[in-house]
């Protein structure tokens, strides 16, 4: 990464690092030896938890437990983060090791999210929880700007499992069918099986878990007209 990437990045985030060191370590993938962004995705993942988690306290006063909970894990998951690496522009200035660069693996969906991860654990001991939380919340400002209890609604996995909880069955098992493309390009085909049904729902997707998530809606469907 050189020094105008370098540069670029930070004025993207509006965060510049004193220790230009623990940027250099928040962009390093595993592939390319010990001294990576793993121990910092770790911590970052931790804070941007604890961040939103407070954040959403303070928005919806009102909320549920699960509301609130429903509503985080729309802002933490792994999508969401690499749609703000996608903005920020992270692919080009991650550094991997020569295989997972001929892989794609600077468009690969989990590196990105990761590398976001990583790098607000690096902001956080750069300079504190206060600067780590304004980094977190400029990020995401126009995300929580739209949230709304009305999307709390649970998801299709969810609502099988709960499904078949209730009927004091086996839970949903996932297999992944097949996997074709390369890299960034890749598909998943996931098949849904529940115990005691014959059917079998399968769905194909660009990530396992919304394979997952549109094989569940499939399996729902069928059960809703058992």
């Amino acid at each position: 990464m050189s020094e105008l990437q370098r540069k670029m990045l930070q004025d993207r985030m509006g965060y510049h690092f004193d220790d230009a060191a623990l940027l250099k370590q928040a962009l390093s993938h595993r592939s390319i030896g010990a001294c990576n962004n793993e121990r910092l995705e770790f911590l970052g993942d931790s804070i941007l938890s604890f961040v939103i988690a407070d954040e959403l306290f303070r928005l919806f006063p009102d909320a549920r437990e699960g509301e609130m909970s429903r509503l985080r894990s729309q802002l933490v998951k792994g999508d969401t983060l690499a749609s703000i690496a996608q903005e920020l522009d992270l692919g080009g200035c991650l550094i991997l090791g020569d295989g997972e660069k001929k892989s794609g693996g600077a468009a690969r969906e989990s590196i990105l999210a990761d590398a976001v991860e990583a790098l607000l654990g690096a902001i956080y001991l750069d300079a504190g929880l206060p600067e780590a939380r304004k980094v977190i919340l400029t990020l995401l400002a126009n995300r929580i700007g739209q949230l709304s209890l009305s999307d709390t609604k649970k998801d299709s996995k969810s609502k099988l499992q709960e499904l078949l909880q209730s009927k004091k069955l086996a839970l949903p098992e996932y297999e992944v069918a097949s996997i074709e493309g390369e890299g960034h390009a890749q598909t998943f085909t996931v098949t849904c099986i529940v115990q005691n049904t014959a059917y079998k729902a399968s769905a194909t997707a660009s990530s396992r878990k919304k394979a997952e998530k549109l094989a569940a809606s499939q399996m729902l469907q069928h059960l809703s007209h058992q």
